[in-house]
């Protein structure tokens, strides 16, 4: 079993020329690179929250912010994106799209019970 990444660099490939300036940009947004920070460490099995996310990293309040940081997280960084939920433990991709089934499946290969949409309360991680 590998060990989890300490910090998002060690998730980081390096860019394709045709993205790099793109991808640069975002990789230095303080406020991108502390939430990828924060995913890279929930634990496989766990999820936590878009809002739980944010604050983590020190950006309370906005857990559409944690959203927008997965969907544009550079090309090649592997991220668990799977282990961050809506509000509740609620998956928040619509039930009948690809990202939908995805996640679900990603995340009951962890262990991860999902019915209905919704994670097992006991899978809810509260970060530091």
């Amino acid at each position: 079993m590998s060990r989890a990444p300490k910090r998002v660099s060690d998730l980081m490939l390096p860019l394709r020329r045709g993205r790099a300036r793109h991808d640069q940009a975002k990789q230095d947004n303080p406020a991108l690179l502390a939430i990828w920070d924060v995913v890279a460490r929930i634990p496989r099995g766990r999820v936590a929250t878009y809002g739980e996310v944010a604050r983590a990293a020190g950006l309370p309040g906005r857990a559409r912010q944690a959203g927008y940081a997965l969907k544009h997280m550079p090309h090649g960084m592997h991220l668990p994106w799977h282990r961050v939920v809506g509000a509740g433990g609620r998956i928040v991709f619509p039930p009948s799209s690809p990202s939908y089934r995805e996640q679900a499946r990603r995340l009951r290969a962890e262990g991860v019970d999902v019915t209905n949409g919704r994670v097992a309360r006991a899978a809810l991680l509260v970060l530091e």
